[in-house]
């Protein structure tokens, strides 16, 4: 099965400046950074070899991961927008 890859400077290309900058810089940011990257990984291989969970198991890590997927997107953009130092 193919599974379409969802690491945050795929879906973010745009921000890597901040997410580079951010990861070294702001703990919060690098334990979500890490959550993130945590979930992605286990959707991932659950996807990719057809293991056998419920749906719900499966909905519920894609809902945390778009959770975490929102809350790094909103650290990044008041990074941007000079409203958050990196620290």
């Amino acid at each position: 099965m193919h599974v379409e890859h969802h690491d945050l400077h795929h879906e973010f290309p745009e921000m890597t400046d901040a997410i580079n900058v951010l990861r070294n810089g702001n703990p919060l940011f690098a334990r979500l950074y890490l959550t993130y990257h945590r979930l992605t990984g286990k959707v991932e291989d659950l996807e990719e070899h057809d293991m056998p969970v419920d749906d719900f198991t499966i909905e519920d890590l894609k809902k945390h991961r778009v959770k975490v997927k929102d809350d790094l997107y909103h650290l990044m953009l008041a990074f941007r927008s000079g409203q958050q130092t990196a620290r």
